[in-house]
Order: C-alpha cells, then structure tokens, then sequence
C-alpha cells in the first residue's frame, strides 16, 4: 500500500463471550508505515482485538477495513496478507526450524520456497541451529522461530502478541531504546513539540516533514504533533505554516512524541517520521 493510506480502519470493533464483552466498540486507524503498541493487563481484550483484525476470530459488532478488505466479509484474504505473531508458541516442536519454517512456507504457497527458507533462516540469526528440533529452544529462540515464521510469506501487516515474551534480558536490552521513569525519558530527548488542528492534516504532515528544522511530524487522533529538538529552529521552520485555517498550539512532548523519535534515531533509513 502506498504511504499516507489506511493499513487498518476500523469501527466499533466489539467481541463477546457470553456475558462477557471483551472488546468494547474499539476504533483504530493506522497508516502505512505507523508503529502502534497496544498495552494493558492481561485479559483486558488484546489479543482477541488482534485475532479479530486478522481475521482468526469474527467480530460480534463494528465495521471497517484491513489491507483494504473487509473486516467481516473478506477474512480470508486478510489471512494471506498478514504476519500474526501469537502470544504462545505454536509450532511442531519435534521438527526442526527449517522445517517448521518450510511447512508454513507451503501452507501459504511461497514462491521459491527453499531459497526463501534459507534467506529467513539467515536474516533471524538461525542459521547456527536451522536442524535443531523446535522442542529444545529456549523461549527466546521460539520467540526468533516464530517472528521467522510470520514473516515468511512477506506480509504487509505485522499482528505481533506479547513479541518480546521469553526474550532473555540480554535480548531484550538488545531492543531497549531508553530507561528511566517517564519524565526522565522525555526530558533527555528534549523535544520541542507543537500541536495542530484543521483541515487536511495529512498533506499538512506531508509538507511539514520536507522542511528543514521539522523532525517529526506524527497524527495524534485529530491533531497532528510537530517537533524538534530545536526549539529556536522548529519555531522559524513552522511560520511560514501558521495560517488562519489551523490552530497551533505549543504543549508539553509526551512519551509517545519521545518514542517515535528514539525510534527514528534507532532506524538505519534516519529522516522524516510518518
């Protein structure tokens, strides 16, 4: 899908169990090239809001699209086009990974199969193990197995569940972009951010992020968040933006403005965030 376009557009997503509503009339929408993480304690309804959007589990309620197919009516087709990382390990544990990565290769009638199989098993760091039985992994390794796997078919959409769960420490500080409370994050980014309301945010986002002395510039619900860590600089790059048509507004830089910028600083393509 092409930059700017809906990935997920949802409505009212809503699942019952009995009497149990476990998802409760949820809206989502995310752009191609959006990161979104879901948090919250167990059993507050998120992977059964991920398998609804993959088309594992059929909503009792809402509406919308996913890769541009219906939520409800077109599963199937969402299936193929989306890697889904679930929360347990769920593959054959008395085959090896090459060929628990091979069979799921089949399953979804992979091109070039062995050749795909063997570039998956180099690009996750398995090349080492690629004959070990699956049952005598660490949680880290099947944690390794299983993003391999969802990955395997080159989906369009990643659905990861608990992804980092029986990641070792050493893993997991691998992936660790800041530590400390969440006041002391945002302040070491040192963010300036702006926020804007009006028309038409999304070519406004667009034309922001070609301008120099703008790092960021992200959708926020209906209000677009514009930074730097260059207050001085951001204040003159946006001027010439400040029309009657949009409201600006200056505001404090949240967790998720400083996430999104560590994340771009961790990217090997560092520009524009989308």
């Amino acid at each position: 899908m092409k930059n700017g376009e809906d990935v997920i557009e949802v409505r009212g997503m809503t699942k019952r169990f009995g009497e149990l509503t476990a998802v409760d009339h949820v809206d989502l929408t995310v752009r191609t090239g959006e990161i979104f993480g879901f948090l919250g304690p167990n059993g507050s309804g998120k992977t059964t809001f991920l398998r609804m959007l993959c088309g594992l589990l059929r909503a009792d309620d809402g509406r919308g699209k996913v890769l541009g197919h219906d939520v409800i009516a077109e599963s199937e087709a969402i299936k193929r086009e989306v890697g889904y990382m679930t929360q347990r390990f769920s593959f054959w544990e008395d085959l090896s990974i090459e060929e628990n990565l091979d069979f799921v290769a089949r399953m979804y009638g992979v091109k070039n199969r062995r050749q795909t199989v063997q570039e998956s098993v180099e690009e996750l760091g398995l090349a080492e193990r690629r004959k070990q039985l699956a049952g005598e992994l660490s949680g880290g390794w099947k944690q390794r197995l299983a993003l391999a796997a969802c990955l395997i078919h080159r989906p369009k959409l990643l659905l990861l569940d608990e992804p980092t769960a029986g990641v070792d420490p050493k893993a997991r500080r691998d992936k660790l972009l800041a530590d400390g409370t969440v006041d002391e994050v945002i302040s070491r980014v040192g963010l300036t951010t702006w926020e804007v309301k009006g028309p038409d945010l999304a070519k406004l986002a667009d034309e922001l992020r070609k301008t120099s002395g703008v790092q960021q510039a992200v959708a926020f619900g209906n209000s677009l968040h514009v930074s730097s860590t260059d207050a001085a600089e951001l204040e003159r790059a946006i001027r010439p933006f400040r029309r009657d048509a949009y409201e600006w507004q200056q505001i404090p830089s949240g967790l998720e403005d400083a996430f999104i910028s560590l994340m771009e600083e961790r990217s090997p393509h560092h520009g524009k965030t989308s």
